[in-house]
């Protein structure tokens, strides 16, 4: 399920430079002590260095303590892009660290130290706990801030700032006593290089006392923020934001759900990392996660106290979305026999996704923005709930930071940092049900898998081709969603899903949500219960109330679900407009023109589409005029912008037309894409368009896919490019029996455009089956094109059609022209043999000049052809003589 990508590896990138640095230095020692050896053969350090991971700061930089050749404790620093590593400070003599950061200018350290057990070789925390400054640059004075009974975290603030040079610090002491301080430390140039403390007595009244009495707390470097609970307040959670000024201020308060004193003592416990956990004894330990995306997302995670074993809850607050939910998950008695101290799962933040993680058990892939079904969010099971190939990561610590397609995880017993990411290829398989591997998958997990595909990692073309090459691969459509369907709503949300976390509730996601019954194996996971419920609006205070980025994003968003909540139908439904496309079309079944403000919309998109595809000219699309496909493209973008105007008004309309024209002018795109990359696959060329051939099987194929888009997108009411049911009907007559091909004509499955019939008119010739298929096609065409199609085919018939058509018109200015008087006896050439014959000749004979001729405007018409035509015609009608 997951990809891990190697990012640091202590013994890698530090044992290694550290080991050949104390060989120099035991070369040094041994030099010095054998002056009088002849051999010039040098000692080779062989001892262990006992290297400790302390630290990894804002920068990426990852603190290191070490003990030495010379029995001294040493701290360095990685830095991972000059891949170097570089010594800090030396102690005098072997101490334990338990805690340490860097400033980010380099010129300050501090440690935090517990006292050594006497006897004992390796160091462990004691009750005594020094912390000191330490002024390194270059190695000067050393302060000490605080001597306590307890254990002591430091960290360094990293704020964001232009300036080059800082000539100040501010570093945090968080203490197991429950209160956290803030040092504020000016520092100045001596000599032009030496940094030093600004009156390092008086650092005692530069101290801020941030937070009091907290229960738990949690510190996150790449944000800057602190987030704790205090027992006064035991389910309340506070948030400090920490500003690049070095002021800091209490921005959130939310109330939560919490058991009864869930954290009565507080102890640190690991590393100190981004993340500072504060817990109860390990017997009763509740694990606690605040998560936040930079697009305005909060999500606050925590596992219960296990009191049975055979199952696991777990809790998530999505603050963004205003609700909670509570998910209890079953555990396999069959595997292993699990303690109750190790019924918790670890929660990895991927992107908008939350991973919650028994190792060897379950792994479940939360979608926190689309979170109203469980068929939306991966369950995974059994050798499948593993952090890397076979479990490469046994135990795993999450370090922070809002990186959308991966997260750093740390393995406290082999040192080493990973990134995890989402594996692609695995997805892939869990879509595929023809590989023994995959064949007990569920349509649940497919369509989970396919929308984290599509949306999560959609910006990869290449693994949009593999899902466009399954799609085409899947002949059997699943039983309870339509793949096409998702695959199409899916990638059009994703064009627009990180502009606001608005849309997600406004855009269309999923074909799901138009189902009148949604299927039950979509609705439940077994073994996995979930509990819904609204969860109490955070309290903002402070700057967080006028702050532009995440705190706006995070306060408008709350403010938007709670309105998107209270209104019905939020979310706009391509079905909607099907009432009015009906209307539509059937204004313009009789005429090519449509609605102006429609016109301009789909000028606009068409544009846009043009713009895109200059160069790929594959397959024959966006080259003819479609009436009805044009005037559905205006009315999908009238539509939708009217619904996110009234919905999502803070966007702008500028932003809200550009959104909706890109929206649209991707679902052509995409189709476009879809048929390019079958065309490419089944390797057709420019004779599918020949009317002449019988179709192969690859056209066959390539037929089908487009019969499955076409009923994907009718269900949706989704518009098609121009030039699609033209080249659909191609395929069809190529491909389908005369008989079955007119079947298809009369379920609709097939449109017969203009652009078609006049291809097929003048491309077969005609030859019996010929001839009857062309029949067959006009008797299906609407009047108006009927009439033009005439004039196309060089047949008796056509002939005879244009002659009756022209006669009509004559007849009706006739009748129209009230003046007219005609006395048929009066004139000269009167044949009283024919009399209805004789009228007809003599009304157009006095009438042909006020009609239009439909051969050439400027002759005359042969009133002698048209009167033999009619004859003949009628003749033939009465069966006194063939064809």
């Amino acid at each position: 399920m997951l990809k891990l990508k190697p990012k640091f590896d202590l013994h890698r990138d530090v044992v290694s430079d550290l080991l050949r640095k104390e060989a120099s230095l035991c070369r040094v020692k041994d030099e010095a002590a054998s002056t009088f050896s002849l051999s010039g053969v040098s000692a080779e350090y062989s001892g262990p260095v006992d290297t400790c991971i302390l630290n990894i700061e804002r920068g990426g930089g990852i603190l290191y303590s070490w003990k030495g050749a010379t029995g001294t404790t040493k701290i360095g620093k990685y830095d991972p892009n000059t891949k170097q590593n570089k010594l800090l400070y030396t102690f005098d003599q072997q101490v334990c660290v338990s805690s340490c950061s860097l400033n980010k200018e380099e010129t300050l350290l501090a440690v935090s130290l517990a006292q050594r057990t006497k006897g004992q070789e390796r160091l462990r925390p004691m009750s005594k706990c020094l912390t000191l400054l330490i002024e390194i640059h270059p190695i000067n004075n050393t302060k000490v801030l605080k001597a306590v009974d307890c254990r002591v975290r430091v960290q360094f603030l990293y704020p964001e700032t232009d300036r080059s040079s800082v000539l100040e610090s501010h570093l945090l002491l968080l203490t197991e006593d429950g209160y956290v301080d803030q040092y504020h430390i000016l520092l100045t140039k001596q000599e032009g290089y030496r940094v030093v403390v600004v009156n390092p007595d008086r650092l005692s009244k530069a101290v801020e006392r941030v937070v009091e009495d907290f229960s738990w707390v949690q510190w996150d470097g790449h944000t800057q923020r602190l987030y704790y609970l205090t027992h006064r307040e035991k389910s309340v959670l506070h948030c400090v934001q920490f500003y690049p000024n070095h002021n800091c201020e209490t921005v959130l308060e939310l109330q939560l759900e919490l058991p009864a004193n869930p954290f009565s003592k507080v102890t640190f416990v690991n590393l100190g990392f981004d993340h500072y956990h504060a817990v109860r004894p390990e017997q009763e330990l509740i694990r606690m996660e605040v998560f936040t995306n930079r697009i305005g997302s909060m999500c606050v995670c925590w596992s219960h106290a296990p009191h049975d074993i055979q199952e696991l809850t777990y809790t998530l607050v999505l603050v963004h979305k205003g609700c909670s939910k509570m998910f209890k998950v079953s555990l396999d008695s069959g595997g292993s026999c699990l303690k109750a101290k190790q019924l918790h799962p670890l929660f990895i933040p991927m992107g908008y996704y939350i991973l919650v993680c028994l190792q060897g058990y379950f792994l479940h892939c939360i979608n926190t923005r689309q979170q109203e079904m469980l068929c939306h969010s991966l369950f995974l099971s059994g050798r499948d709930a593993v952090l890397g190939p076979e479990g490469e990561l046994t135990c795993a610590s999450v370090l922070g930071g809002e990186e959308e397609t991966g997260t750093a995880l740390l393995d406290l017993s082999s040192g080493k940092i990973c990134t995890a990411e989402l594996c692609p290829a695995f997805l892939l398989q869990i879509l595929r049900a023809d590989t023994p591997s995959c064949a007990a998958r569920t349509d649940r997990q497919r369509l989970a898998a396919l929308h984290c595909l599509l949306v999560y990692m959609g910006n990869d073309p290449n693994l949009e081709l593999k899902i466009i090459d399954w799609l085409c691969d899947s002949v059997t459509a699943f039983g309870s969603f339509d793949h096409i369907q998702e695959f199409i709503l899916a990638s059009l949300y994703r064009i627009s899903y990180d502009k606001s976390l608005g849309l997600d509730k406004v855009l269309p996601y999923s074909s799901v949500f138009d189902k009148k019954e949604i299927p039950m194996c979509l609705l439940e996971v077994p073994g996995v219960s979930c509990t819904t419920e609204l969860h109490t609006e955070p309290v903002f205070r402070g700057k967080a109330r006028g702050l532009q980025g995440f705190w706006s994003e995070l306060q408008w968003n709350t403010e938007k679900m709670k309105y998107l909540e209270a209104v019905p139908n939020p979310r706009y439904r391509t079905s909607y407009i099907q009432a009015d496309w009906d209307k539509l079309r059937s204004e313009t079944r009789s005429s090519s023109s449509h609605p102006k403000h429609l016109e301009e919309n789909t000028k606009k998109v068409l544009s846009v589409v043009d713009t895109w595809s200059l160069d790929k000219k594959l397959v024959p699309l966006f080259q003819e005029e479609d009436h009805q496909q044009r005037a559905l493209i205006g009315l999908m973008v009238d539509k939708l912008r009217e619904h996110l105007n009234r919905h999502l008004p803070r966007l702008g309309k500028k932003k809200i037309d550009s959104l909706v024209v890109s929206y649209v002018a991707k679902l052509l795109e995409l189709i476009r894409h879809m048929l390019e990359s079958v065309w490419l696959k089944y390797k057709l060329g420019p004779h599918v368009l020949c009317l002449t051939q019988q179709g192969s099987s690859a056209e066959w194929a390539v037929f089908h896919f487009m019969l499955r888009i076409l009923e994907a997108t009718r269900g949706l009411c989704l518009p098609l490019p121009p030039g699609y049911h033209t080249l659909l009907a191609v395929l069809g007559v190529r491909c389908l029996p005369h008989q079955t091909f007119l079947q298809y004509i009369d379920h609709g499955l097939l449109q017969l455009s203009e652009t078609f019939v006049s291809r097929l008119m003048t491309a077969l010739d005609n030859s019996d089956a010929n001839e009857k298929l062309k029949f067959s096609i006009l008797k299906r065409l609407p009047e108006p094109m009927e009439q033009r199609i005439y004039q196309l085919w060089d047949h008796p018939v056509s002939s005879a059609s244009i002659s009756r058509d022209y006669v009509r018109t004559l007849l009706e200015k006739h009748n129209k022209n009230k003046g007219f008087a005609f006395t048929v006896r009066d004139k000269p050439g009167f044949r009283p043999e024919f009399l209805p014959l004789t009228y007809l000749a003599k009304v157009l004979s006095d009438v042909e000049e006020q009609a239009l001729n439909p051969f050439e405007e400027q002759e005359n018409v042969d009133a002698r052809f048209v009167e033999e035509t009619a004859l003949k015609q009628t003749l033939i009608l009465l069966g006194f003589e063939d064809k």
